[in-house]
């Protein structure tokens, strides 16, 4: 057991060599033999390994993802024959395969599309046309909110090297934001083909290396690591989310039971309650609340019957960093870490999302004595809080 984890030391300490060396653009195909040997053995856990230390280094995400592309082409033929059985037919990993098989027959659809509206890029019904393939593309997004919500959190329950979901999540907000863009593009009279065909080219390669990435990486190593039972019991958080192309065959029967409530009241100081009767109050409020602890970790979210930010019941527990992109964590380290040292107690951001206008604020929760206890979460809609004048002290339900 020694001698093979030695053997995996001294591979991942030559594959992050040579990672490092197409990331700085110094990797040549005079240098390719010098690694020929450790590219032909590499398998899934190796390049999650070497993922989880390059992201330790701190290099910049943008040059890292990069870099991670042209690296994995090296990589390619030996991650593709790695022996590897498919997932269950029913089962959660059967059903994002399944996806994926649908994802791909879109992209075969949308192609020719491309190449025709080159030719003519006048030609309103053929825009008319790739924009509705275009949007049902972006259905993807519910395949990667799937992963980024409840399958993420897991991995990261199983799996030390979890390090390499935050580079994929970069991929997946890179294509959402490029399909967004090429969509709006062809809403418009006129547009820069050059630049168009640079999102399109952009949308194919990320959404097939994902597509690669979690079929001959991520989803064989988890198989190996996290129970069956475990991985279908996340069918039923999956379909809150909802599968954008394929369902399940079969419907999970193991789902995640709530915490019990306390048979008494709960003493709040200024009066007694149910836990019942908390959740209800938490609930029917206008707002989402995120309630992260002093160690960050996701302790409780309220579920309001309008969520401005979506949440699963998979990120309880889960450390607060790994709940946002990489680009974005940064800022929460930063209000937290100020939370946590007293030199700040309120953070606020304010931002437009789909038409709406979005109040998000962070505050400090401390105990009677001072000491640092977490930070709550409170996001809002205020658009017609924006809007107001005047005065109103009569009731009018009329307006």
């Amino acid at each position: 057991m020694s001698e093979f984890t030695n053997h995996k030391a001294n591979r991942v300490a030559k594959l992050v060599e040579l990672f490092q060396l197409v990331i700085r653009g110094e990797m040549t195909s005079e240098l390719v033999p010098r690694y020929q040997q450790v590219i032909d053995l590499t398998g899934p856990a190796d390049v999650i390994t070497v993922v989880d230390e390059l992201m330790k280094l701190n290099i910049p995400m943008p040059e890292l993802k990069k870099g991670i592309n042209k690296a994995l082409n090296l990589l390619g033929k030996s991650l593709q024959e790695f022996p590897y059985t498919p997932p269950a037919p029913g089962s959660f990993l059967h059903t994002l395969n399944q996806n994926n098989e649908q994802i791909d027959l879109r992209l075969k659809a949308i192609r020719p599309l491309l190449k025709e509206i080159n030719q003519d890029i006048a030609n309103q019904q053929l825009r008319n046309e790739l924009m509705d393939k275009l949007m049902d593309l972006s259905k993807i997004d519910l395949h990667y909110q799937i992963k980024e919500n409840v399958l993420f959190p897991l991995i990261e329950k199983h799996l030390p090297d979890y390090r390499c979901l935050q580079v994929m999540w970069s991929f997946h907000d890179d294509i959402r934001r490029n399909l967004k863009e090429t969509i709006q593009m062809l809403e418009t009279s006129d547009f820069d083909m050059k630049k168009f065909n640079r999102l399109a080219g952009d949308i194919f390669f990320n959404i097939y290396a994902i597509k690669f990435r979690e079929e001959r990486i991520l989803f064989p190593i988890i198989s190996g690591i996290i129970p069956e039972e475990e991985l279908n019991s996340l069918i039923g958080e999956s379909l809150e989310i909802g599968f954008p192309f394929a369902q399940p065959e079969i419907q999970s029967e193991t789902k995640d039971q709530a915490t019990s409530e306390l048979s008494g009241e709960v003493d709040l100081k200024t009066g007694y309650l149910s836990a019942e009767k908390i959740r209800l109050i938490f609930n029917h409020l206008p707002v989402d609340i995120t309630y992260v602890d002093e160690n960050n970790q996701v302790r409780f979210f309220s579920t309001p019957e309008k969520r401005i930010f979506r949440r699963t019941n998979s990120i309880i527990g889960r450390d607060v960093k790994n709940c946002h992109p990489h680009e974005s964590v940064h800022v929460v380290e930063q209000i937290v870490e100020a939370f946590r040292k007293g030199e700040k107690d309120k953070a606020s951001f304010w931002i437009q999302m789909k038409g709406e206008f979005i109040l998000i604020q962070y505050f400090a929760v401390r105990d009677e004595d001072g000491n640092y206890k977490g930070v709550v979460e409170v996001s809002q809609e205020i658009t017609e809080i924006r809007n107001i004048q005047g005065e109103k002290r009569l009731l009018d339900w009329t307006h």
